[in-house]
């Protein structure tokens, strides 16, 4: 038994596993053949057929034409011979992975299914369940709400942050990770999964003269869920009233299909409230779609405003050219004084827009150097359901500024005027958003932006004893549903 690939330029085609399909190949003229074993087993088999769908396509877009030096074809037949003598599916199907290594790209790589469903839900902002975000607790290995996204199944019926997911349609989650009561609770909208919860209350006090714990008592209940479709906004925004004048904070969790969208509805209801400057949050933004990144620069940027510079493949494949990406002419939604919080935790979509609203003198980007991903990839679905993820291009900023192992360098840091939080939790509910307000409100970039946006506007810039002095009130705005990158989180539905 054998696998045929037929070779026309640089496709590979699997086109037979016999002997007798390669003799028909041969006299169809080909101009290239290239024939392997292929196993018996089937699992073995499909990760076979998963490695030269991985391969062709490397062959087609990958970034660097040459290989980092590798012969593709060569690194085609080892990783199948070695698939070939693996014992088991699991075991061929790393040699994908060892395949892609030799690229010396850690950014192409084989995702399986169930991360790939994952991704799914991140970039396309919507999944379809039951509106629970939980995780397991490190001590105990229990699942534990986080909290149920507002307005959702889980959160009409009643589950509250700390409760414990016992059972997923009568399967004990003992044990469970994540992913595998993601695989339950997700589902067709309009079908319907059982959830039972215990709830842990402190209803039996101390001795106040011999204080003791509380005794935790248990309460099950189980409920009935119907899935739906759910969209998952990545902004969250709100009114700072910072002196006599009011800032706009816009945090942005990651670049989705619905970023750009949801940037706009943020940035119309901020100048509604009378907001004459913006901090754009971008710390701990792992990036995203490139698109949305792009769009939401359009929100900013007015004018033919240069966005980056692309390093890719030209037309014949075989060469490296530089490309300058423009946005068409348009208008942005606001030109009011704008500062860009950033951090090690943002990359990719993140430091192109950063670096855009930089180059083009919109913004002061303020905290600490970026990540520095300076690829792009695209991704590519496979047959079997999980998804190649290809380096196609690298970046640079509109003045050439190379991020990739660098990232970018802020103009300001944060100064000490109060605590480095970070952006924070997951505003799920009305006391987590006020939470919110009182971590912003002690958030040293976040003081270090009003600051600098102070002197953009001419006004006084507030001293750390008079801030300790200063009333600061959080208007709250739009309560979006975030995924926090800096938590365990799964989301589940």
């Amino acid at each position: 038994m054998g696998l045929v690939l037929k070779k026309l330029g640089q496709h590979a085609v699997a086109v037979g596993l016999s002997a007798a399909l390669l003799a028909s190949c041969l006299s169809a003229g080909a101009s290239e053949l290239m024939r392997f074993p292929a196993s018996a087993n089937p699992s073995v088999f499909a990760a076979q057929q998963t490695m030269v769908e991985a391969w062709t396509i490397v062959g087609e877009v990958f970034v660097d034409a040459r290989f980092a030096g590798h012969n593709w074809d060569h690194e085609l037949t080892e990783g199948l011979n070695a698939a070939y003598t693996a014992d088991s599916g699991d075991v061929a199907y790393r040699e994908i992975g060892h395949m892609l290594s030799k690229l010396g790209d850690p950014f192409t790589r084989v995702v399986p299914a169930r991360e790939y469903a994952d991704f799914r839900v991140s970039s396309d902002g919507e999944v379809q369940g039951v509106g629970l975000l939980i995780a397991q607790e490190p001590s105990s290995g229990r699942l534990m709400v986080l909290a149920p996204i507002r307005g959702g199944p889980a959160d009409k019926a009643g589950v509250l942050p700390g409760d414990e997911v016992v059972s997923i349609d009568g399967q004990a989650t003992v044990g469970w990770n994540g992913d595998q009561a993601a695989q339950l609770l997700r589902g067709r909208s309009g079908s319907s999964v059982v959830v039972r919860l215990a709830r842990r209350t402190e209803a039996v006090p101390g001795v106040p003269a011999r204080p003791e714990p509380p005794l935790p008592k248990l309460e099950y209940r189980q409920v009935q869920l119907q899935r739906e479709r759910l969209e998952l906004s990545p902004v969250f925004s709100t009114a700072m009233q910072h002196g006599d004048h009011m800032t706009g904070y816009i945090r942005l969790v990651n670049f989705s299909q619905k970023a750009a969208p949801e940037m706009r509805h943020a940035i119309a209801d901020l100048q509604g409230r009378g907001c004459d400057s913006f901090i754009l949050d971008l710390r701990n933004n792992p990036g995203g779609l490139v698109r949305a990144g792009l769009d939401i620069a359009r929100l900013w940027l007015p004018g033919e405003a240069a966005i980056l510079t692309v390093e890719g493949r030209d037309v014949a494949g075989t060469a490296a050219v530089l490309q300058r990406v423009v946005l068409e002419a348009g208008s942005a939604m606001t030109t009011a004084p704008l500062a860009v919080l950033v951090n090690g935790g943002s990359a990719s979509a993140s430091e192109i827009l950063a670096g855009a609203l930089h180059d083009n003198h919109r913004a002061t980007l303020i905290g600490d150097q970026t990540f520095g991903k300076g690829k792009i990839q695209s991704v590519f679905e496979l047959e079997d359901g999980s998804a190649l993820f290809v380096t196609v291009a690298k970046y640079r900023t509109p003045n050439l500024t190379d991020i990739d192992h660098e990232g970018l360098h802020p103009d300001e840091s944060c100064s000490p005027l109060g605590i480095s939080t970070g952006p924070g939790a997951v505003p799920m509910t009305e006391d987590a958003v006020e939470g919110m307000g009182s971590r912003l409100a002690m958030d040293s970039c976040v003081l270090t932006a009003e600051n600098f946006l102070d002197k953009q506007l001419g006004i006084s810039t507030v001293t750390t004893d008079e801030h300790e002095q200063l009333s600061k009130t959080i208007l709250v705005g739009k309560e979006q549903q975030v995924w926090d990158k800096g938590h365990t989180l799964q989301v589940h539905s």
